[in-house]
């Protein structure tokens, strides 16, 4: 905005000021002090007070700098004069500290927004477990609740970032998850819900979606406890699948063969641990912090398993079946759903299903009591007093059982072992 009259400021001026208040008109003025200048906007506020907004300093080392400051000191005062004339008028320091403020938290939302794109469900979980499970639990506990979480959430989760995980996608998995391993489905959701109420505290997340959800799951886990027919692979097909099965290499493989020997559950054996082996005497004896029932399960081992644990011997001090490429971690399950469906070609069939061909096989073929039967797969029995007795009682059959079950994998005994009415009139 030009100006005439000496009030108006000119580049030699601006120059030579010397310590004072030089006006340049319409509120104005350039201050000097001890060799430096500054760009000064004298006005009164609606309110009728007396205000000074600084303008920035004034460059006058040369002519060209110097007619550069007057010209931008110029045009902010204009701006702020226009501001002050508007109807309601506008306070120009005011308006500065909004765009100020606004500018900051622009500036922190996108900082926030790069933070949690790298902030994801894997990234918080293991600061939170290094921060607040490790000093709190045992060694061993510990190790299991980071395990337990990068073993069975689905990859598409676990590195996604935690702000866009959803409710629907973690329900699904929790869901799924339950119907197979229901006691570690719910070690994990617990899990997963203090880890997203430590994000929601630290203002990543806006909710805690698992907790959200916690009555849902529990009101499906009754139905989930009923036994549930899992896909599974006729019984006079595996002695074929077998034999093609241990020509298939690495740990995932052995770890599914032993599983099909001795119809244990996935996460029994992917999570199986050296201390748990008595290799001379061939039994394998699972926790019951490790069964569904809670309850410890004695295993016979037939020759054929007890070479599959062997030869993963010297791989890991604690772990029979290590995850490859994560030390120290346990063998995932999904590894072993890979290799059967994928590098087996068994896509309609999935690994608890073995269990079931097992069980068909020993009913239909009358290979055992079905009490001796259940016992083998672990199942959980409604009469505590009764199923004491059944677990003591039933070793020699059990074993019996899985001896006869190797045999048949291997094609060395027929399939049934009912004998024919008529051949006992023979």
């Amino acid at each position: 905005m030009a100006r005439k009259g000496r009030e108006v400021l000119t580049v030699r001026e601006v120059m030579n000021a010397r310590d004072g208040e030089h006006a340049d008109g319409g509120g104005l003025l350039l201050r000097c002090s001890a060799g430096n200048a500054a760009w000064v906007f004298r006005y009164t506020a609606a309110t009728g007070k007396r205000r000074e907004m600084g303008l920035g300093s004034c460059q006058r080392h040369n002519a060209q700098a110097a007619g550069a400051s007057i010209r931008t000191a110029r045009e902010s005062a204009a701006k702020a004069r226009a501001m002050l004339a508007e109807v309601p008028p506008r306070d120009p320091i005011t308006e500065r500290d909004k765009a100020k403020a606004a500018a900051r938290e622009a500036a922190e939302r996108q900082k926030a927004a790069k933070h949690n794109a790298h902030a994801t469900l894997a990234r918080e979980a293991r600061s939170y477990h290094e921060k607040v499970i490790e000093p709190t639990r045992s060694a061993k506990l510990s190790r299991d609740w980071i395990n337990r979480l990068e073993t069975h959430v689905p990859a598409a989760i676990w590195h996604k970032p935690i702000a866009e995980v959803t409710r629907l996608e973690l329900l699904e998995f929790l869901r799924e998850h339950q119907h197979e391993f229901l006691d570690t489905a719910q070690r994990t959701r617990v899990a997963l819900e203090d880890v997203f109420e430590n994000a929601l505290e630290r203002g990543l997340v806006s909710a805690n979606p698992v907790a959200a959800m916690r009555t849902k799951l529990r009101r499906e886990n009754k139905p989930a406890k009923r036994r549930r027919n899992y896909p599974a692979m006729p019984y006079r097909e595996l002695p074929d699948f077998v034999q093609r099965l241990r020509q298939q290499p690495g740990i995932a493989a052995r770890a599914l063969e032993l599983i099909v020997y001795t119809a244990a559950r996935t996460g029994e054996a992917v999570g199986a641990e050296w201390r748990e082996f008595d290799l001379k005497a061939a039994l394998w004896t699972v926790p019951g912090s490790r069964m569904k029932a809670g309850e410890a399960h004695v295993v016979h081992l037939v020759p054929r398993a007890l070479e599959i644990v062997e030869e993963m011997q010297g791989l890991d001090d604690a772990l029979v079946f290590p995850s490859p490429g994560r030390r120290g971690r346990t063998l995932s399950n999904m590894a072993l759903l890979a290799l059967l469906q994928r590098r087996m070609g068994h896509a309609d069939v999935v690994v608890h299903g073995f269990r079931s061909s097992f069980s068909t096989w020993a009913n239909e073929t009358g290979q055992a009591r079905p009490d001796v039967i259940e016992a083998a797969l672990a199942h959980r029995e409604g009469d505590r007093i009764r199923a004491s007795y059944n677990r003591a009682g039933f070793m020699a059959e059990r074993e019996e059982l899985l001896e006869r079950w190797a045999a048949f994998l291997e094609g060395h005994e027929a399939a049934s072992n009912v004998i024919a009415i008529g051949s006992l009139a023979a």
